[in-house]
């Protein structure tokens, strides 16, 4: 019997952001960084923070949804307990949501809607 081909994810360099004008820009994550670096969170504007962060949980609730299992949201050791419940309890608030809801989402088998 022939063995099934296995497809390796093919890794893309990022491309570098463009302004309106065409010039290229740092991407988010490296402003982001830096930023944080020189202790000026603040120097992400609301607005670029919240459209990063809407397509990113977009990107990660449909990755799971279409896998079937849960995703590593981000590298092991990058984020601290308090940066997660933080912004957990951000993202709980905006979408109106209680701990009862969190609660049967959290034990819920992953797939299931």
């Amino acid at each position: 019997m022939a063995k099934a081909l296995q497809h390796k994810p093919v890794k893309r360099a990022a491309k570098p952001v463009r302004d309106g004008a065409g010039a290229k820009s740092p991407d988010f994550c490296t402003l982001a960084r830096a930023a944080l670096k020189r202790g000026e969170p603040d120097a992400i504007s609301d607005k670029v923070l919240q459209q990063v962060l809407s397509a990113a949980v977009k990107v990660y609730a449909a990755k799971v949804e279409r896998r079937g299992y849960e995703v590593a949201p981000f590298p092991q050791d990058t984020v601290t307990a308090t940066e997660t419940v933080v912004t957990a309890c951000g993202m709980i608030r905006a979408a109106d949501l209680n701990m009862f809801d969190v609660a049967i989402w959290f034990h819920r088998p992953p797939g299931i809607e």
